[in-house]
């Protein structure tokens, strides 16, 4: 009983482990690695861009990180990653949808067509 037990708390610790925040500001090189989306080089470009000021919010972040635009700026939020301790809230540039494509095709459809001159 008491291994089972043991096991479930060692599941939990390192769950929780697994999933802390990040932050962009004062994240080691190995810490931001650990990131899925982050790699050794997006880590070293985060590293440099911090070196000559820390990051104000994910604006600053992304006009100075190479790499980094909304949608890998949502990405890396999901994952943990934060900026003075606050997650990305900006909007994510997702491809149209199906929906939205034929939402379109039926409104030009609606549109009054021109009729060629004979």
């Amino acid at each position: 009983m008491f291994k089972k037990f043991a096991a479930a708390l060692a599941a939990m610790v390192f769950a929780v482990a697994s999933f802390a925040a990040v932050d962009a500001n004062k994240g080691s090189a190995a810490e931001l690695d650990g990131l899925k989306g982050v790699g050794p080089a997006m880590s070293k470009r985060i590293i440099d861009a911090r070196t000559t000021s820390q990051f104000k919010d994910w604006p600053d972040l992304m006009s100075r990180v190479k790499g980094v635009k909304s949608k890998k700026a949502s990405k890396l939020s999901a994952e943990g990653l934060t900026v003075n301790g606050e997650a990305f809230k900006g909007a994510v540039d997702a491809a149209p949808t199906k929906s939205a494509k034929s939402a379109k095709v039926a409104k030009e459809d609606d549109k009054p067509k021109a009729t060629a001159k004979q």
